[in-house]
């Protein structure tokens, strides 16, 4: 798989302080393109995508918690190109991911992933996702048995495959401009499943209600607080 990875880009775009719904259409015409641009990319990573590539964003996913996206990015990368992603054990994998944080448990996560997904001597990642009715029977599967990915990862991976749009990615981020424009009363302390799901329901009657769809929501949000989009 060396050198096979697919590249990706931060895409610049300027930030927002309004709080209006009305603000926020207009910035969302303002950067459009940018978010369908990336949003066009996603959709040729399921079509174009191998087997391995399609892995590697999931290990980017398990990566990512607590750590930036462009340096766990940057890690997926390094062990691609060093041919470790599907055979070198946790320790090697470790040492290689120096730049995300509690790398050791993240490494074991790799190894328990890449012995779930293999069958024959084969990683077999998109072969598994197509054989669920929808994504949200695939979510709940990936929750339920890959060590490391909640509700937000598993959503994080499935839309950066090209096959989640209308999942919710829940992070401080999202939620913080929920509360901003009236989709949810208080941002939780803890998000629980039931939590989860219920927020990942509001966010989408208030994509319905305000006419932004729910995968242009999630990088809409991101665009006005970082000012850019990356995965």
């Amino acid at each position: 798989m060396k050198n096979k990875l697919i590249p990706i880009t931060f895409l610049q775009t300027p930030t927002d302080n309004s709080s209006s719904i009305e603000g926020l259409k207009k910035f969302w015409q303002k950067v459009y393109p940018i978010i369908l641009n990336r949003l066009n990319h996603f959709d040729t990573v399921w079509v174009n995508a191998c087997e391995e590539e399609i892995f590697a964003e999931l290990i980017f996913c398990l990566f990512t918690p607590q750590s930036k996206a462009v340096t766990c990015w940057a890690a997926v990368n390094d062990l691609a190109n060093r041919n470790m992603i599907f055979s070198a054990p946790d320790t090697e994998i470790a040492k290689t991911i120096e730049h995300v944080r509690f790398r050791n448990n993240k490494a074991k996560y790799v190894i328990k992933a890449r012995k779930l997904f293999t069958s024959n001597n084969k990683i077999r990642t998109k072969e598994k996702l197509a054989s669920f009715k929808n994504i949200f029977e695939a979510r709940l599967w990936l929750v339920k048995n890959i060590k490391g990915l909640g509700y937000k990862e598993a959503g994080h991976f499935l839309r950066n495959i090209g096959i989640g749009k209308n999942l919710a990615i829940l992070d401080r981020h999202i939620l913080k401009n929920l509360k901003i424009y009236g989709a949810i009363n208080e941002i939780p302390k803890t998000l629980t499943t039931k939590t989860y799901l219920e927020i990942e329901k509001q966010m989408q009657n208030f994509s319905t209600k305000i006419g932004i769809p729910m995968s242009h929501l999630d990088m809409l949000f991101w665009c006005k607080n970082t000012g850019g989009i990356f995965k």
